[in-house]
């Protein structure tokens, strides 16, 4: 049986992109080359490649369009989604979606990474007092 051990993203500009999941607390270390990658706390690898080392490895390779991948941050709080989107948007990055009351029982908003990926942040509601 399989087990997902990485995600990769596939970045036009490292130093930004790097800057960015910084902004989301991961704590990855300053790019010194075409790949870099770093162990999440949850055990899997979160990885990025150049544009140009990918098309190294793959000439044949075409940027996707549309909705590439989806990353979701859990935040601490509810109070967290909405100072984390505060914190990413004031830094220079767009937002997708301001923080709102999701439905299905969550704070959630979404921000766009410099490679145009939408990353969602979100935490549990508290329960409704009775």
């Amino acid at each position: 049986m399989a087990t997902l051990a990485a995600i990769g993203i596939v970045t036009k500009d490292m130093k930004e992109s790097v800057r960015f999941y910084r902004l989301l607390g991961v704590d990855v270390p300053d790019p010194s080359g075409d790949h870099l990658d770093v162990t999440l706390p949850s055990g899997v690898a979160l990885m990025w490649d150049t544009l140009e080392l990918i098309k190294q490895l793959d000439p044949d390779w075409v940027e996707p369009a549309g909705h590439r991948m989806g990353l979701a941050f859990q935040c601490s709080s509810t109070g967290d989604v909405d100072a984390t989107h505060a914190r990413v948007v004031a830094a220079g990055f767009r937002s997708k979606k301001e923080p709102w009351d999701a439905f299905w029982g969550q704070r959630y908003a979404q921000v766009v990474d410099p490679d145009d990926n939408a990353v969602d942040l979100f935490a549990p509601l508290p329960n409704p007092t009775a």
